[in-house]
């Protein structure tokens, strides 16, 4: 039973707008975190002195703290409060964005990340729900859910615009201190207007599920990441690696046994939830990842400035936008099932595509290659999305919801500290190569340098041009490994999905819901 009664707000008019506002506030610098930040990337190299594998950290610290809480999330809400545990999670936000704005090395921009993560968890998921118990009349509710879809979408396009010309016009820190005013702001609002309501007779805490969780991801993502610096035969990556597995190993034993899981493991008997979550994971690792690649290739192959390289990546953004928003009408006219795989397999065509493009290549053709990514993703969220509720009970929903976009937040998380990787190993061997053959004395250790550091400086035998020249190309060449494997995984979600179809009926029926 609900301990106030969410209807209350439609007594007050202005109590309604005021917890629109903040539920609409709130979803906006969470989701601008996630695009804002990547643009800022090789300014943040730069400032703090740090690597290749710092930048991977700088977003998979986040991911890997949104998605492992992110099933927490419901139960946590549900116990204790929506409102209360939703402005927890504002407050903390707003904490964790101040800590990165202060952050004078990579540890404590580090640490300020963490923190935005686990409020992130708190945030995202608790906005709908928050928004449903206020809104109990569908007209009203599929309003107020339209326009917060809108909202978090013009925060995704506003994100590079305005990453790119805060970083060049008022310094990187600059990117996390807007969050204050508007988390502020988001409080005060959600204070006056939010109404309290709980259910903590269908809490499901976890804390053993939740510890496992965080510490297997941790290690996979150390041990992918430690490849890329060490190898993947070295110390620091198998033993992490092997913690990661036997971790798992716990973690899947752990939700096999408790009464109410993290992760609902008898779900995935069905085949169709399996292959869409798979899809789902598919979309973070390949689409939601590839931002960070496009930021480093648009300024450290291609040169463009902070500023220049958030206004080449908004057509991505505008397109995912325009089709997501038509989604409904499309579905009318084709089965959702049909654009699942189309969105999947765009994806994967478009990144394959990617690996054709180097130092000299002009803006047009990737802006189209941009603008293909949108419309796939565009397609492929809303339409993952409506499968993975119609391959569940109504009953489970929320809990098939949760899986679903913690699987998409895990795949990104994996996606960049494993196309990281494989993007910094195969540029430095290209490198090595090149120098060899230009007769600098240690090229493997110059090509490292070179690479994980962006630093000429390891270059200093070659002329300037020609150093600067040898880097944008081998940086290029690990950007095409990291694209085709992308690409290659959103084929094969297409093909997956291909194979397995859902019911017809159930699928259609929640396209109408």
């Amino acid at each position: 039973m609900d301990s106030h009664s969410p209807s209350a707000t439609a007594d007050d008019p202005r109590r309604r707008l005021a917890l629109v506002a903040a539920v609409y506030l709130g979803s906006f610098i969470a989701t601008l975190d996630v695009s804002i930040v990547n643009v800022a990337l090789p300014t943040l190299q730069r400032a703090l002195a740090t690597d290749l594998a710092g930048l991977q950290w700088v977003i998979d610290i986040y991911a890997l703290c949104l998605s492992a809480f992110m099933l927490s999330a419901g139960p946590i809400g549900d116990r204790y409060g929506r409102k209360r545990a939703w402005l927890a999670g504002v407050v903390v936000f707003t904490v964790g964005s101040a800590m990165c704005a202060m952050a004078s090395g990579l540890p404590m921009l580090l640490a300020g990340r963490a923190v935005q993560g686990v409020a992130g968890a708190l945030m995202i998921p608790g906005a709908l729900s928050l928004l449903a118990h206020a809104f109990p009349e569908p007209a009203s509710r599929a309003r107020v859910i339209g326009g917060w879809s809108s909202f978090t979408a013009l925060s995704l396009i506003l994100g590079p615009m305005l990453g790119g010309l805060l970083v060049d016009h008022a310094g990187w820190q600059s990117i996390f201190l807007i969050n204050l005013p508007i988390g502020v702001l988001t409080v005060a609002l959600g204070v006056w207007g939010l109404r309290e309501s709980s259910h903590p007779e269908h809490a499901a805490l976890d804390p053993a599920g939740q510890v496992l969780s965080v510490l297997w991801l941790g290690a996979l993502t150390y041990g992918l990441i430690a490849a890329g610096e060490h190898g993947w035969g070295s110390r620091h990556a198998v033993m992490a690696l092997v913690a990661a597995g036997v971790g798992l190993a716990l973690f899947l034993a752990v939700e096999a046994r408790v009464e109410r899981p993290l992760l609902p493991l008898a779900l995935f008997r069905d085949a169709r939830f399996s292959v869409t979550n798979f899809a789902s994971f598919v979309l973070g690792f390949s689409t939601y990842a590839s931002l960070f690649f496009f930021s480093l290739f648009l300024q450290q192959v291609q040169g463009w400035s902070a500023s220049e390289t958030g206004w080449r990546l908004v057509p991505q953004f505008v397109a995912t936008g325009i089709v997501a928003s038509q989604f409904g009408r499309l579905a009318r006219r084709f089965e959702v099932h049909t654009l699942m795989v189309a969105g999947y397999g765009l994806i994967g065509v478009a990144m394959l595509l990617l690996t054709l493009f180097s130092v000299d290549t002009p803006y047009l053709p990737l802006a189209l290659l941009f603008v293909a990514l949108g419309v796939g993703a565009g397609l492929a969220v809303p339409a993952t999305s409506t499968a993975v509720m119609a391959s569940v009970p109504a009953q489970r929903s929320g809990m098939a919801s949760a899986t679903m976009n913690a699987l998409r937040q895990g795949g990104m998380l994996i996606g960049i500290a494993l196309l990281g990787t494989l993007m910094r190993t195969r540029a430095t061997a290209l490198m090595t190569e090149s120098l060899a053959r230009a007769g600098v004395p240690d090229a493997s250790q110059a090509a490292v340098a070179a690479v994980s550091r962006h630093d000429l400086g390891a270059l200093a035998a070659l002329d300037a041009t020609a150093a600067q020249r040898l880097l944008s190309d081998a940086l290029a060449g690990g950007f095409h490994g990291a694209m085709a494997c992308a690409g290659v995984a959103g084929l094969l979600a297409a093909g997956l999905l291909l194979r397995v179809r859902p019911r017809a009926a159930a699928l259609t029926a929640a396209t109408r819901a």
